[in-house]
Formats: C-alpha cells, structure tokens, sequence
C-alpha cells in the first residue's frame, strides 16, 4: 500500500513538473526552431516568401538536400559592418534599444520605488484599493492609451496648452517624435510591472528591522538603504527584468510616439516582415535579438540559484 502511494505521489509529481515543461516546448521551443530555420534560409518570390520550406518528406536525401540550402548569409548581414559593403543599420539599432530601455528602466525604477514603497506601509485596509489603482490601466486597451499621448504631447496638445496657459513656456515645445515621447510612453505603460513586484517585495518585508535599527542609532535614510532596499532587491530586479525586456522589441510606442526618424529594433523587424517581405532577414533580427536578452535571465538566474545555495 505504501509502495503504491509513493509511486502514485511521484508520477503525480512528475506531471506537474512536467506541465510546464511541456507549454515552453510547444510554444516556445518549436517556435523558436521555427524561426531560427527561416533566419536560415534565403528570401523567395512566393509564399511562403523563403526557402528552403518545411515540405521535405523523411528520407535522408530530402533532409540532407534541405540542409545543405540552409546558409548564415542573413548573420553575416547583420554583423557585416566593415569594409564597402558594410552595414551599421542593425547594430545601431540594437544599441539605440538597448539603451532606450536601460533609461526607461532606470526612470521606471526612480518613480516606481517610492510609490511601491507608500502602498507597502500605508494602512492595510486601503492596500486593495492602492493595487486597484495601480491596475486600473489594463482595463484600458494599450494602444487607445498610447493614442493618448499623442494628443497629449503634440505641439497644439494638452500638455502645451497648459504650460502656455502658466506662462512657463512662450511657445509650443516639440516632444513629439522624440525620444522623450518615447521614455514618457514606456514609463507610462510599463510603471504597473516595475510597481508590483516592489510591491509585493516591500509588503512582505519584517518592519521589526527597522524599529531594531533606530534603537541601535541609525538614521532613517541610513537605515533605508542598509535595511530596505537591500532586502527589497529580489523585487527590483525582478521589476527591471519586467520592465527592460519588452521594452527593448518594443514597436507600438517608438512607431506612434517616436516618429520615422526612431531607431530601435522592433521597427526594423516590423520593416522586414511587412514592408520588404523578408522574412529571413527579420527572423535573423529576432533570433539575435532573444540571444541579447536571454543573457540578463541567464545571469540573473544563476545569481539567484547561487544565492540559494549560500543561504543553506
């Protein structure tokens, strides 16, 4: 009897371990394998607009003649930034989405903190109604709130109408199609995702550590900064992975807000796919482009196991 009910308790076990093994298999590991053979392939009059397709049969003349059309000629594309036949399009555009997102992150986490921070000691009978508000976006579609913006910072918009009207400006000030469109857009879309996980961090946080730190002579902000935000860490980070992530293939707010002169990855992708057709090169864009942020999870997660492993 107890045999059965181990092993009983084991497979039962291993089926949910293996459940979501099984959802990153089927939507993200065939998908990714898809992808990364179209970056392999060449771009064709057609449809599907590329080849090698996926029509081969099983035999090992037809998989060893599909294989041997694979080539990395988009890669090369890519990363070919010398000589005449050079091209620094893509690489800039990685470094300029990089770096619109670590500054939007760095933003996110400077605004988000102290309002994560408030909601964690404010009295808990209006916490509910604090994470309402901090929700109460989503209920709203995403791109209607982007659309927002626009009215709101375009030279005749809200927001220069009343800096005009306070006498602050004498003239309208060109926000619009700038990379400060963008950071307001990102910041303002992305705040809920860097506010919860602080959240959820600092709520948890034994506010005993304080009262023990004050008796002991220090400061509040001394205290802040040797007490809290160290142990509010794993929400920051998880808040920035949250944040920095997307917001680098980020597309709907840099097409909307940043204008054509905007370079960042996820138009480019966009360009590909849709404008030229070419979808080897743009899968190329995308494979590369997961590589980059696979990295930071990578760290982070291995930090982690290894922070776990200290701790026992």
């Amino acid at each position: 009897m107890a045999d059965k009910t181990r092993k009983g308790f084991f497979s039962g076990r291993t089926g949910v371990i293996a459940i979501p093994y099984l959802w990153l298999t089927i939507f993200f590991a065939l998908p990714f394998l898809m992808v990364l053979k179209i970056s392999l392939s060449q771009t064709a009059l057609g449809q599907p607009p590329y080849t090698p397709t996926f029509d081969f049969d099983w035999t090992w003349q037809s998989i060893a003649s599909f294989v041997s059309e694979l080539n990395l000629d988009n890669y090369w594309t890519m990363f070919n930034i010398w000589g005449e036949d050079g091209d620094t399009l893509y690489l800039k555009a990685y470094l300029s989405s990089v770096a619109i997102a670590f500054v939007s992150t760095i933003l996110l986490l400077i605004i988000g903190y102290p309002i994560a921070y408030g909601m964690a000691r404010a009295p808990k009978s209006i916490r509910p109604t604090l994470l309402m508000l901090v929700i109460l976006p989503f209920w709203t579609s995403f791109l209607i709130r982007v659309y927002a913006w626009i009215g709101i910072l375009k030279p005749e918009g809200l927001l220069n109408l009343v800096l005009i009207k306070l006498g602050i400006i004498s003239e309208p000030l060109q926000i619009l199609n700038t990379n400060w469109a963008i950071f307001i857009g990102i910041v303002y879309s992305y705040l809920p995702f860097m506010i919860l996980p602080l959240y959820s961090t600092l709520e948890k946080m034994d506010h005993t550590l304080l009262e023990a730190a004050a008796d002991l002579g220090c400061k509040p902000i001394k205290a802040f900064w040797l007490v809290t935000f160290p142990l509010s860490l794993p929400g920051v980070i998880a808040g920035c992975m949250l944040c920095f992530i997307p917001a680098v293939g980020e597309f709907v707010i840099p097409d909307l807000l940043g204008g054509s002169s905007t370079l960042m990855i996820g138009k480019q992708m966009w360009d590909l796919f849709f404008s030229n057709r070419d979808w080897p090169a743009a899968s190329a864009v995308a494979v590369i482009l997961l590589i980059i942020l696979v990295v930071p999870i990578t760290y982070y997660q291995h930090s982690q196991a290894k922070a776990l492993e200290t701790d026992r």
